[in-house]
């Protein structure tokens, strides 16, 4: 459609004909819903208006109107209200928000007296759960916290347990007048409703504008739609139109967005887009209002009830306040909101509609058949908070970057088993019949050909080829890639979901804080009241204390790794004594997998004593508030763990080979045992068995933690009640009864979550040059990671608190210090524990193509025999003499042996020296870290630089949105002022008239 800017009438498109609408008649227009107007701006009209009296109605709102225009950068998701997007019946009406809801809101009182959601009357809704204990000797503080809950206008209702008399159940409901208090000085947004900015007498019932070649063209209709945002349309060119042609045309070739969840077999999914603005009481007409009990959802009264409850006293004295004092000095036993109802249901969700939203979660997202779809974190927000929205959005982010790594890493993997033929270091490994290797042991390990170690050589060339070092690089900046585009994600979600100007308010002081530091007060600049201090000696004498703390447990893990290194030393000789074959024959290899499994299970072991130790060290520290005390316990945390996880690898990667001396001039341990060395094929399939076996392990057992063992303990309470109640007792359970049987979200909140991504992103990312099939584990893992935490959120825990947050805190910071870390190791990794850069110097210097610049695999002849050193085998030690001779392989003793290192032959004038090929490689590997680190860290830096924090749509987006608001606040309040004009004029009253 084609518009002109020069019209000053609406021009009207009903049935295909036009008409013309003067301006005086806009307040009258009545349109059927089943029309679409559409119609251009029109020029305002002048009209007699008393500007005094309007300037003076500014004037009196400016401060007002300027907080609020600053405050309109975000929008909320939901538009429609809570209730309202459960369907009841057909899915296919097409009924408006408003008649639905009064349907339902005449069937809810008969139907709310069973479903354990309401009050017995049925129509107070729960909002919120205490429970507690009759046999409780804290009953004198109940009585004050309940006494100031009724105070404050809560409703309250008591009901003892189905299952035990001695539990009782508190529960709260907020009525409206108390809801919209708090809403108001919490600054909760609710969706606004919008005015027309081009139209000073008549409400806007618009569902989208678009600006097109400088023209504005809106739609009109009264469908419950009509709250939608305004977006800006950018110019499009037609070059850029003949390529979306072709795109489109080639997606029709494809199935239509498989990972989409279907909306129209299930419109519950759909989410509007609107305005919203903090609730304000004296401008309630200006938001959307359809029904009062449904108007804030349940998370949001549920965290006003909280919001509540943590203001209260219990006793009387300055300190006595706040429910997490109750919870934690067992007055009362849990607090928590109740899940919506069951998440199952008898009938089909695409034909009978979802009966709540835990329902309609449990369907679209925790369900194992969806396992391929996006998540819908709108609902997910919605239902949970945005905390965990967060956490499930950087999951879900994290898991769709992980895809290219995984192909990446894939094809690395194929293109070194497709090579694998080709490949000349292995085929002179699997053909070297004729060279003996010397024993890599004391004594028991036997002479060797260098042609048994050839399956090693193979599986040693499919992670250590020509494409490593460009996995490397790749890694090191996906790594990067995946942060920057994260800060624009997080940037538009905290968009759609209100998080833009949202900032946390003033923290409570922690109780144990407050206690300690009791007697030592000064005013806090912001509130400027009197609170607890701690001086600043006291503060760093803790924090050293705290410090020396954190470096004797990562010494424990240093003595741990270092009764690895002598389990391996001497089960090493051990098994090569062994009675079977098979152990004997590969006793480095069973040595290395022996080592790691007592390697995960020390792992494991230890992270109980480093959760007691952060513990006791955090609140040695006495953090002041919360946040403070959960990054404190967060950063030692992670600093334990990933300590303990990941020193085993470094030794393998960095220490394992390279400071063992060579025969008949050992370096020992205590001399006494002798460290241990790499295979003859190297020392990179000892770091691939490592971490695969860690990995794999790792993730198993806190996927089992985390869903196993809730769905035992579930189990098992069920269990009970049956042998108790029969069958039919659990169904018939109130829902505080069934939510509190329920297990309780972890104490540490998504700590346990988040620290479990993170080390397997250091896993992904720190080593990814020895094992490129890391992403591709990832990828797995994580699959089967959202569905199985979501499935614990929606059916195995209580459900937790809605809270707030605009990013995923101190893990940010976090992730980026475990990028730079990558590209140092992986820089080591591929300079020290690959032979990626010995193979590079023989080709280039002393292979048959030296000086020729080529480095093919004709240029890798001779490297194996050039790469390893003769020793004669009389020159062993007493202790390190091998109890055969070698006959068995030409029939006399032997007189050498071979090993891995550039060193000169016994013979010459410095017996066993290092020659000039060792050096030639040293200097060649300092070159290539040095090389390597510079390059990467500016392509890292440069795509910090070219990647902005926030995507140039949503800051015109933003800048858009805040200038209608604005229009629309000022088209508002001169609607309110012509209308008392009006009544003014009806009733005879004059006003004095002023210029202009």
């Amino acid at each position: 459609m084609e518009a002109s800017s020069s019209g000053s009438t609406i021009s009207s498109v009903t049935g295909g004909k036009a008409k013309s609408h003067q301006p005086e008649g806009r307040e009258d227009l009545q349109v059927n819903q089943l029309e679409t107007q559409i119609w251009i701006k029109p020029d305002i009209q002048k009209t007699d208006v008393d500007f005094s009296e309007i300037l003076n109605a500014i004037q009196e709102i400016a401060k007002d109107v300027n907080i609020f225009f600053d405050e309109l950068e975000g929008v909320n998701s939901p538009s429609k209200d809570d209730d309202s997007l459960l369907h009841h019946g057909n899915l296919t009406s097409t009924s408006d928000d408003a008649s639905r809801l009064e349907v339902v809101g005449e069937e809810v009182p008969d139907k709310n007296k069973t479903n354990g959601l309401y009050f017995r009357d049925g129509k107070c809704r729960i909002d919120y759960i205490l429970v507690y204990r009759k046999s409780n000797p804290q009953t004198e503080k109940r009585e004050v916290f309940e006494r100031n809950i009724r105070a404050e206008g809560l409703q309250m209702e008591k009901e003892s347990s189905l299952t035990n008399s001695d539990i009782i159940f508190v529960k709260l409901h907020a009525p409206w007048e108390v809801l919209g208090k708090y809403a108001e000085l919490m600054n909760v947004r609710m969706p606004f409703r919008p005015f027309n900015p081009f139209n000073a007498g008549a409400p806007c019932i618009l569902v989208r504008c678009c600006f097109l070649n400088g023209h504005i063209i809106e739609i009109n209709g009264r469908s419950r739609r009509s709250r939608r945002k305004i977006y800006y349309l950018h110019r499009r060119y037609k070059f850029m139109n003949r390529i979306e042609k072709q795109i489109s045309r080639f997606r029709g070739w494809l199935p239509r967005k498989p990972m989409k969840l279907d909306k129209e077999t299930l419109p519950d999914l759909e989410e509007n887009d609107c305005y919203t603005a903090p609730f304000s009481q004296q401008r309630i007409h200006h938001f959307i209002i359809h029904n009062k009990d449904t108007f804030f959802n349940n998370a949001t009264r549920s965290r006003i009830v909280h919001h509540i409850l943590q203001r209260l006293k219990y006793e009387e004295g300055k300190n006595k306040i706040g429910l997490n004092r109750l919870l934690s000095n067992g007055s009362y036993e849990a607090a928590f909101p109740l899940h919506e109802g069951s998440y199952r249901s008898k009938n089909s969700i695409k034909t009978h509609g979802a009966e709540n939203h835990r329902h309609l979660l449990y369907e679209c997202w925790a369900s194992w058949g969806v396992w391929y779809k996006y998540q819908p974190l709108d609902l997910v927000r919605r239902y949970f908070g945005e905390k965990i929205g967060l956490y499930f959005a950087w999951l879900g982010w994290y898991t769709g970057m992980l895809f290219p790594a995984a192909f990446i890493g894939l094809f690395v993997f194929l293109y070194g088993v497709t090579t694998l033929n080709h490949c000349q270091v292995s085929k002179e490994v699997c053909q070297a019949t004729d060279i003996i290797m010397c024993p890599i042991c004391d004594k028991y390990c036997p002479f060797m050909r260098l042609s048994d170690s050839c399956i090693y050589a193979k599986v040693t060339h499919l992670f250590d080829n020509g494409a490593t070092v460009f996995f490397a690089v790749f890694m090191a900046v996906w790594a990067t890639v995946f942060l920057e585009f994260w800060k624009r994600r997080r940037a538009v979600i905290a968009y759609d979901w209100d998080l833009i100007d949202w900032e946390e308010e003033e923290e409570e002081i922690r109780p144990q804080f407050e206690a300690k530091y009791s007697k030592k007060e000064r005013m806090n600049p912001i509130s400027g009241k009197p609170e607890p201090y701690q001086a600043f000696a006291d503060k760093c004498s803790r924090l050293i204390v705290s410090a020396s703390g954190i470096f004797f447990m990562i010494c424990v893990v240093i003595a741990a790794v270092f009764g690895i290194v002598i389990y391996r030393v001497v089960t090493v000789s051990t098994f090569a004594a062994f009675k079977w074959a098979l152990i004997r024959n590969n006793s480095q290899v069973a040595t290395t997998g022996t080592a790691v499994c007592i390697n995960f299970c020390i792992i494991m072991l230890l992270n109980v004593l480093y959760e007691k130790v952060a513990l006791f060290l955090t609140n040695l520290e006495q953090p002041r508030t919360e946040s403070e005390w959960e990054n404190s316990f967060t950063l030692k945390m992670f600093l334990f763990q990933f300590v303990n996880l990941n020193s085993s690898t470094f030794y393998i990667a960095f220490f394992l080979g390279r400071f063992t001396g060579h025969p008949g001039a050992y370096l020992r341990l205590i001399n006494r045992w002798r460290l241990e060395e790499c295979h003859p094929s190297g020392c990179l399939i000892d770091l691939c068995m490592q971490m695969g076996i860690i990995m794999v392990l790792k993730q198993t057992w806190n996927n089992f933690m985390e869903l196993g063992y809730p769905l035992i303990q579930n189990w098992w309470t069920r269990r009970k009640l049956r042998q108790e109640y029969g069958t039919q007792g659990k169904t018939s359970f109130p829902q505080w009864e069934k939510d509190y049987n329920l297990q309780p979200m972890n104490a540490y909140g998504l700590f346990d979550e988040y620290l479990e991504m993170i080390l397997q992103f250091g896993f992904t990312t720190i080593f990814v040059a020895a094992f490129p099939l890391a992403p591709l584990l990832a990828l797995l893992n994580n699959i089967i990671e959202i569905r199985l935490d979501a499935y614990k959120f929606v059916t195995q825990w209580r459900r937790p608190l809605a809270s707030r947050a605009k990013d995923i805190g101190i893990w940010y910071g976090i992730l980026e210090g475990i990028g730079i870390l990558s590209v140092i190791t992986n820089a080591f990794v591929i300079a020290v524990t690959s032979d990626f850069i010995p193979r590079l110097v023989y080709a280039y210097k002393y292979g048959p193509c030296a000086g020729q610049g080529e480095a093919g695999q004709k240029c890798m002849v001779g490297y194996v025999n050039a790469s390893l050193s003769v020793f004669l085998v009389s020159d062993f030690e007493n202790r390190s003499e091998p109890t055969s001779n070698g006959s068995e392989f030409s029939g006399s003793p032997l007189k050498y042996c071979r090993y891995r290192d550039y060193r000169d032959p016994p013979h010459s004038p410095v017996p066993y020296g290092y020659t000039l090929q060792f050096w030639h490689v040293l200097a060649a590997r300092l070159a290539f870290i040095i090389v390597f680190e510079h390059l990467v860290f500016c392509i890292k830096n440069l795509i910090s630089y070219l990647i902005p924090d926030l995507p140039k749509d949503l800051r015109d987006r933003m800048r858009r949105e805040k200038y209608l608001i604005q229009e629309m606040m000022y088209e508002a309040e001169l609607e309110r002022l012509q209308k008392e004009r009006k009544e003014r004029k009806k009733n005879g009253k004059s006003y004095h008239n002023e210029w202009p």
